[in-house]
């Protein structure tokens, strides 16, 4: 690979040819649908929470490559999470996608997320990118209508 372009794509690439924690999470007391009109993203968000700690998150459905990515990537990076965490990494991560940053600097930092950096320069794909992250915010807070990105 010549150059991070290179190797960023390579990671979107793997965690949709094999997304981590593609499942169901039976009996979770959180989860939440949601749908991208634009694309036809469509995804179910589980999340299960013990005391302060997103314990397990999961997620099911059908999408394309950026879609399934962040999917997969925001599910192994919020395990372990407080819920504080949790909603402090969706906020910076929307924030990279649309350029406006987070109130705060505080929380976890980006880590592998930042291979989502160059998503923004194409408005239609940070709806493919977000959606499962509002559907994981909808389903944290135990919102119970469809998440859409419209």
């Amino acid at each position: 690979m010549s150059d991070i372009n290179d190797l960023y794509q390579e990671l979107i690439l793997d965690h949709n040819r094999r997304p981590r924690n593609f499942r169901r999470i039976e009996g979770a007391a959180r989860m939440a649908v949601g749908y991208n009109p634009l694309c036809g993203d469509r995804v179910t968000v589980y999340v299960e929470v013990e005391g302060d700690v997103v314990k397990d998150v999961s997620f099911e459905g059908s999408g394309c490559a950026i879609s399934t990515a962040s999917a997969s990537l925001m599910s192994e990076s919020l395990k372990g999470k407080t819920v504080t965490q949790a909603v402090s990494l969706f906020k910076k991560f929307h924030g990279l996608l649309t350029g406006k940053a987070a109130e705060d600097d505080e929380g976890p930092a980006l880590g592998k997320l930042k291979v989502f950096s160059g998503v923004g320069r194409f408005p239609a794909r940070v709806k493919c990118a977000t959606l499962v992250w509002h559907t994981f915010d909808a389903a944290l807070r135990q919102k119970h209508e469809k998440v859409s990105t419209e």
